[in-house]
């Protein structure tokens, strides 16, 4: 296996025989917790930025050699805009739980400009861009949760 096919597939998850996104997604999120509880959110999001870097290169290359737009092996895109969402969130069961679910939704649901970066962005560019959109607009929904103090 090539070493941008194992980490676009987040070592094998993107293999999940259903979901593999949101497999994907759950994988992420202990991590997530971790570097929350051990750093800050703005370390989290550093970190998914880190991930999104890696994953442009990593989907490209995998996009090149399967002649293929948006492999569904390909979960480093989830594990990014995962991140980023939970990056917002405050340390705790309800505020993580609501970061997974808004990220899910709309990663699945793709309203604009979700929906755009996933037609319009060509290669790796294009498999990571519409999971970090999603994840900056879930991350902003329960930033303002917490703003408001319903988190």
């Amino acid at each position: 296996m090539r070493g941008s096919t194992v980490i676009a597939s987040v070592f094998g998850i993107g293999y999940f025989p259903f979901a593999s996104g949101t497999v994907a997604s759950l994988a992420a999120m202990p991590v997530a917790a971790l570097i929350l509880l051990h750093g800050s959110g703005i370390a989290l999001a550093a970190a998914s930025l880190i991930a999104f870097a890696i994953g442009v290169w990593a989907c490209g290359d995998h996009v090149r050699a399967t002649g293929r737009e948006d492999p569904s092996e390909c979960v480093i895109d989830e594990v990014a805009g995962q991140w980023l969402a939970c990056a917002f969130a405050p340390v705790s069961l309800p505020g993580l739980a609501l970061a997974f679910f808004l990220f899910r939704l709309f990663d699945i649901w793709k309203p604009w400009p979700v929906g755009w970066a996933d037609r319009e962005l060509p290669g790796g560019l294009g498999v990571m861009a519409d999971d970090m959109i999603a994840g900056l607009m879930a991350g902003v929904l329960v930033g303002l949760t917490r703003y408001f103090g319903l988190l």
